[in-house]
């Protein structure tokens, strides 16, 4: 068991086009639309700031090695494995309790927890014994 998560990041999800405001009853102009530029630009900056790349994703998981790659089973989906094959590995970078593995074709891998030096060490011997 590992906790794993992504590295990636998204497009922006902007507020609606219409601008950021209140309605005001004014004694003397009646009820009008008071525009606030300053919370429609702090939304803007808040969703920049949420798409920007990250680790995302985190979720418990199986993790199964083999001398093809990783196999890991999303606690969110108990019927799938996701493959990671060792041919397509790019980079392994191995810190205490994590590893991160880069592959040519997703995004980086991220494993935590107690076996996750040990699995990103196997890997890694792997993947260049198979070079």
């Amino acid at each position: 068991m590992a906790t794993t998560a992504r590295f990636y990041g998204t497009e922006p999800a902007f507020p609606p086009d219409r601008p950021a405001g209140y309605y005001e009853d004014h004694p003397a102009f009646g009820r009008r639309w008071v525009p606030n530029p300053r919370l429609d630009a702090r939304r803007r900056r808040e969703a920049e700031a949420a798409a920007s790349p990250r680790w995302r994703d985190f979720t418990p998981a199986r993790v199964v090695l083999t001398s093809m790659g990783l196999r890991i089973r999303p606690a969110y989906a108990p019927e799938t494995w996701l493959p990671f094959d060792h041919c397509l590995l790019t980079q392994v970078v191995v810190e205490p309790h994590e590893t991160v593995l880069s592959y040519s074709v997703c995004a980086p891998l991220l494993l935590a927890g107690p076996t996750a030096s040990w699995l990103g060490i196997v890997t890694e011997h792997i993947w260049h014994a198979a070079a």
